[in-house]
């Protein structure tokens, strides 16, 4: 007998989720054009007021090296004053609900958010990354992976003491741009050994969309084996084939219940030209198009899980219409369909109804309804 209850067959599969968004930092950072203070404003707090309760905010990096973070200190003082903290509370938002999150790859820009931290303004959490494959690791880095391991683990007992909570990224885990196939043991084992050193959680990062689903929902089930506690793990998914939704699914199948989106599947390799003038950022891009760059789209995602009746806190409405804003934002056609074609509805789009159907099956002596001959059984 064929089993129909999808949470049966995937008994982890989770009923709520928390979909964080990172628009403001990893959209943008692959942007060649400078979006301007006031438009991450809006959007920060466009997306907190659509249910957006873990966000990414900024790169607290050398904004020599990424110039469209030159404003990170002026988001953070807008989101910790007390403009924004009045419309939260006409919202009835709670501002110790939202965690800010700030990306510190190397440990000045960690030393950094917590000189920030003591001057009010800094983040509630910041990130810092490995790779599995060094090749990569250096490119994002600058340096090895045994030295990195050893400056995390300083910064994430500075970050103690300062109350900012570390996030541990793990990536490369389906593969490398530039080093090819990776090992996902080397994935999970990188993932605790982040926790040993004091992490709050850790981001599992498949950065240049190799992952294929049959692949995600093996790693996440590997992790979740040797790491059971979901609260700990986010899944992050870049799009560069049209797979990254069929990828959420599988994190979903293995039982991950945390997920990070940008709106309109931005973002990607940080720019390395902006406006008019080449800049270093990471160096060269990993691939030759840059339509198929970006990471898995929030509008579709949420959707997604929406329609599969799984709890999520968001507006999706809000932030279809909030998608629609980016496009003008950006200045092009972005990835998402659902800013497109909308939700499923249940009650149809009856505008495209024929008014002939009904006199019809009244000349022809049918019930409005009936779907099948008077008589057959």
């Amino acid at each position: 007998m064929t089993e129909y209850d999808y949470w049966k067959l995937f008994p982890r599969m989770p009923k709520k989720v928390t979909i964080g968004d990172i628009t403001v930092r990893d959209g943008f950072q692959h942007e060649e054009k400078f979006i301007s203070t006031a438009a991450k404003k809006f959007y920060l707090e466009e997306l907190i007021f659509a249910g957006c309760r873990d966000i990414e905010v900024t790169n607290l990096g050398n904004p020599y090296l990424m110039p469209q973070f030159s404003d990170a200190e002026e988001l953070f003082r807008y989101l910790r004053g007390d403009r924004f903290k009045k419309k939260c509370a006409k919202r009835s938002i709670d501002t110790n609900d939202i965690c800010l999150t700030a990306i510190t790859i190397r440990e000045g820009a960690v030393d950094r958010a917590i000189e920030l931290k003591k001057q009010g303004l800094g983040p509630d959490r910041i990130l810092m990354m490995v790779s599995t494959e060094e090749q990569h690791h250096f490119a994002n880095s600058g340096t090895t992976l045994p030295n990195y391991w050893k400056e995390a683990e300083r910064s994430i007992k500075k970050c103690n003491d300062a109350g900012i909570k570390m996030c541990g990224t793990v990536s490369t885990i389906w593969g490398s741009p530039i080093g090819g196939a990776t090992d996902m043991k080397d994935a999970v084992k990188f993932a605790q050994r982040w926790l040993d050193i004091g992490a709050h959680d850790v981001e599992h990062a498949d950065h240049d969309g190799s992952a294929s689903a049959a692949e995600v929902y093996r790693y996440f089930s590997m992790v979740l084996d040797a790491i059971p506690d979901p609260r700990l793990h986010i899944a992050h998914f870049h799009e560069t084939k049209r797979m990254a939704s069929a990828s959420v699914l599988a994190a979903l199948q293995a039982g991950i219940t945390n997920f990070e989106a940008t709106l309109g599947g931005l973002g990607g390799q940080p720019a390395n030209f902006l406006d008019d003038c080449p800049i270093k950022g990471t160096g060269d891009y990993y691939y030759e198009d840059p339509r198929y760059v970006g990471l898995v789209c929030l509008e579709d995602t949420l959707v997604q899980v929406d329609e599969m009746g799984i709890e999520h806190g968001w507006d999706v409405d809000r932030v279809l219409w909030l998608g629609r804003q980016l496009e003008k934002t950006i200045g092009r056609r972005l990835r998402s369909e659902a800013v497109i074609n909308g939700r499923t509805l249940t009650e149809g789009h009856m505008q495209f109804a024929r008014p002939g159907l009904a006199k019809l099956k009244e000349k022809l002596d049918e019930a409005p309804g009936q779907l099948l001959p008077k008589g057959w059984d």
